[in-house]
């Protein structure tokens, strides 16, 4: 679960922290050099910065806002250690500096200590309720990691301007578990939203997903079939049903939900792949090709749509094209497992 969260914090929130407002003063730079030194933060110059504000404060190290502006642009750097260090030293010259207090949170977190992280992030939170998104969804995820559930609940419904009792926030605490490798609880949480809500959109969505995961396919098949009711608009979910459909072999159903998938929206790759399978499930490669070909043209990096296009092929005769795709497909799935190696 940690994992899951540390890699879903790094996507959001490796860009630099926006600026707190402080009840105080945020410690601003006060002489002409401090304020160079921040202009070459500004600009990308990190490593100029960092040099400039490291020999002011070795020289004077209690000059007003130095450690501060220290701590921002090795954050900004990804020097998560010597920022910790900054803003201690910042906070405790002077403990209302809001944005040091926040980014310290925020860097705690990233540093791998989310159970550290909640008191900084909830003075922030206590200090200025109306505190921006980024620390309000960083604290529902250190209450996420640290297992307090309903307090997650709170966060992410602040950060959503929600009720933390209402059938939404519940639905949004559901989305976020699920997103953290908790589907289980992810659909109670979605199931509590239902209660509280009765048709809520989306709701029914999470726990066929869920369903679908644990191969619970014909429960799958009855949320999506709940949501759809609900939500009749709503493309996805006729993906979501063509999938469980194709695992259950109920091939007519399946196409007749991409046609209606497709017929709402053609932006995304999903049902074009699925298509391609449905008909060549059903003996169809010529038209299976088409949908597969469209799909590769959208997303040339999927190896799944490679492979079936190269069934597709080899069903045709075409025997150097499906090779050129089984080639293709081998080659990204190959990259791919490299990649994950390497964050491993």
């Amino acid at each position: 679960m940690r994992r899951s969260l540390f890699i879903l914090f790094t996507i959001l929130f490796s860009l630099p922290a926006a600026h707190a407002q402080a009840p105080a003063s945020a410690a601003p730079p006060v002489n002409t050099e401090q304020q160079q030194a921040v202009e070459e933060m500004q600009r990308g110059k990190s490593a100029d910065a960092i040099a400039a504000l490291e020999k002011m404060a070795a020289a004077n190290p209690n000059q007003k806002g130095v450690q501060h502006d220290l701590g921002l642009a090795y954050y900004r750097a990804g020097k998560l250690i010597s920022a910790r260090q900054a803003f201690e030293r910042a906070i405790a010259a002077d403990s209302h500096d809001l944005e040091s207090v926040q980014l310290q949170g925020l860097t705690l977190y990233r540093l791998g200590q989310p159970a550290a992280a909640i008191p900084y992030l909830e003075r922030v939170k206590t200090w200025s309720p109306n505190v921006n998104a980024d620390a309000s969804h960083v604290l529902g995820l250190c209450y996420l990691n640290s297992g307090k559930i309903d307090a997650a609940r709170s966060a992410f419904a602040t950060e959503y301007a929600l009720p933390a009792e209402s059938g939404a926030a519940y639905l949004i605490l559901a989305r976020m578990l699920s997103t953290a490798n908790l589907p289980d609880q992810g659909a109670e949480a979605a199931q509590k939203a239902l209660t509280i809500t009765p048709g809520l959109p989306l709701a029914h969505l999470l726990i066929g997903e869920v369903a679908l995961y644990k191969s619970n396919i014909l429960e799958a098949i009855t949320q999506f079939e709940a949501e759809r009711k609900l939500n009749p608009s709503y493309a996805p979910i006729y993906e979501r049903l063509a999938d469980a459909y194709i695992k259950v072999g109920k091939y007519d159903q399946a196409q007749e939900a991409l046609m209606q998938s497709l017929a709402l929206d053609t932006s995304s790759t999903g049902p074009f792949l699925l298509m391609g399978k449905v008909l060549l499930r059903r003996n169809d490669p010529e038209n299976a090709s088409m949908y597969l070909k469209h799909a590769e043209k959208m997303d040339p990096s999927n190896f799944i749509t490679h492979t079936l296009l190269g069934q597709a092929y080899r069903s045709l005769g075409k025997e150097a094209d499906a090779k050129a795709e089984f080639d293709a497909a081998s080659k990204i799935h190959a990259g791919s497992e490299l990649k994950l190696q390497s964050v491993q």
